[in-house]
């Protein structure tokens, strides 16, 4: 979503002096891109003029740390300026209470179904025990997508006949919690084509009824600034405690996520990303602020490796390439458990300094590179995969049929293998390690 910010800040950023006094003709040039870099991301007009203004006073003849040149001097004002803008409100999820409620808002086709889903996996992590509670009695779909979630995560949910109030919903809820027990609910409320009355009177009526801890609303990162305008109707109604921002893998040019908490004073806590349960993260201003500009991401890399990678399976690993026995098989494993991370290109973003990378990553997984790659080694047998050499040229032709690539593209892998055993060879007696960097590690 913030590729195309990203590229324009970078560039901008790039071509300031390196070194000496940051002049006021450098900022000049440099607040102007900023403001149409933002502006054509769909940030509020108004936040913007405030965010340009901020780093234009402080970054005029600004004095140069000794370990900073100009250039990376202005880098670190309009980082800091960007935090500021994302740290607007209370970005802490509150869960007092037993059962401590949950309820989400938000207009139909944002995405609550699915957050409701990806919220109890979180709590679940926290160590507690979510019941979900489908209160949307007009569509029934929803209730049992809701149950087909619940299903997949081991997490009971509460649903009620057709027509049956949401309030009494929610209220049942409470009741179900307390006897299972459940010391969470989280409420999938109904939601709207667009903003009217009876909805909004409708989760007044829940607020009021069951009195949340966290009332989030959910909101679709990719229409721009309407999500600013749903935001300011909903805190109108309810006291909304904070924001849920999905979507915010789409290609939509992400000025919401940079207005949102700015305009509204509602703090973001969740990030969401894709359908599945685990597209899920906790917001961190400093660190979107840091992809933003092409500085990584380590922290959440970190998090999501110890999220997806065996800890077992790791420690194996590192005992073959301490061997230098690192077969294709090996090499498979690696792959799949990258992809279970995420998008390749946003892992990339999240590297520091390979932030201009992240497009060419992720045009290659489009291509269908990594998809060819683990077609041609499960085309292989077991002693193929951990013996390349016995590849004759009759087997080469084999696995490229069975695979359904060219013989070239079977030749190119094991020739890329082949200098991958070499390096790891190299790094055999230095304690080398996987495709992973020596990342910390955890079960899932």
């Amino acid at each position: 979503m913030f590729d195309q910010l990203s590229d324009r800040l970078r560039h901008t950023l790039a071509s300031l002096p390196g070194r000496g006094r940051v002049s006021e003709a450098d900022v000049e040039t440099a607040a102007r891109e900023i403001r149409l870099a933002l502006l054509e991301a769909d940030v509020n007009f108004r936040v913007v003029k405030d965010l340009v203004t901020r780093i234009r006073e402080r970054a005029v003849g600004a004095e140069i740390l000794g370990s900073l040149t100009a250039g990376q001097q202005v880098v670190k004002i309009v980082h800091e300026e960007l935090i500021a803008v994302l740290s607007t409100g209370d970005r802490t999820f509150h869960l007092q209470g037993n059962p401590a409620i949950v309820s989400l808002v938000g207009l139909q086709g944002s995405g609550k179904t699915t957050t409701a889903a990806k919220l109890a996996r979180h709590v679940v992590r926290l160590g507690r025990r979510p019941l979900l509670v489908a209160a949307d009695p007009y569509r029934p779909a929803a209730a049992d997508q809701l149950e087909a979630l619940g299903r997949s995560l081991d997490v009971p949910v509460h649903r009620a006949p057709p027509r049956t109030p949401t309030v009494e919903i929610a209220k049942g809820a409470v009741e179900a919690a307390r006897k299972l027990p459940r010391d969470t609910i989280i409420i999938d409320t109904a939601g709207r084509l667009s903003i009217d009355e009876t909805l909004m009177a409708e989760i007044g009526a829940i607020d009021r009824a069951v009195d949340p801890v966290e009332t989030l609303l959910v909101v679709d990162a990719m229409t721009g600034q309407e999500a600013v305008s749903v935001a300011q109707a909903f805190a109108a109604a309810v006291p909304v405690t904070g924001l849920v921002l999905t979507k915010i893998d789409g290609d939509a040019r992400g000025g919401a996520a940079l207005s949102i908490s700015a305009v509204t004073g509602i703090g973001v806590k969740f990030l969401g990303t894709g359908e599945k349960t685990d597209g899920l993260e906790v917001f961190h201003p400093d660190r979107l602020a840091g992809r933003i500009l092409g500085m990584g991401d380590v922290m959440t890399l970190v998090e999501r490796a110890q999220e997806a990678v065996d800890a077992e399976q790791a420690k194996k690993l590192e005992q073959k390439l301490r061997r230098a026995e690192f077969t294709l098989e090996d090499f498979l494993d690696q792959l799949q458990q990258v992809q279970k991370m995420g998008p390749l290109g946003q892992l990339v973003s999240m590297i520091p300094g390979m932030g201009g990378m992240a497009k060419e990553a992720q045009d290659a997984v489009d291509r269908g590179d990594l998809k060819r790659t683990e077609a041609i080694i499960r085309s292989m047998t077991r002693a193929e995969r951990r013996d390349p050499s016995i590849l004759t040229g009759s087997r080469r032709r084999r696995i490229a049929a069975g695979s359904g690539t060219s013989l070239t593209d079977v030749n190119r892998l094991v020739k890329q293998h082949a200098e991958m055993q070499k390096l790891m060879k190299q790094l055999a007696g230095r304690g080398g390690r996987g495709m992973l960097g020596g990342l910390p590690v955890g079960r899932r």
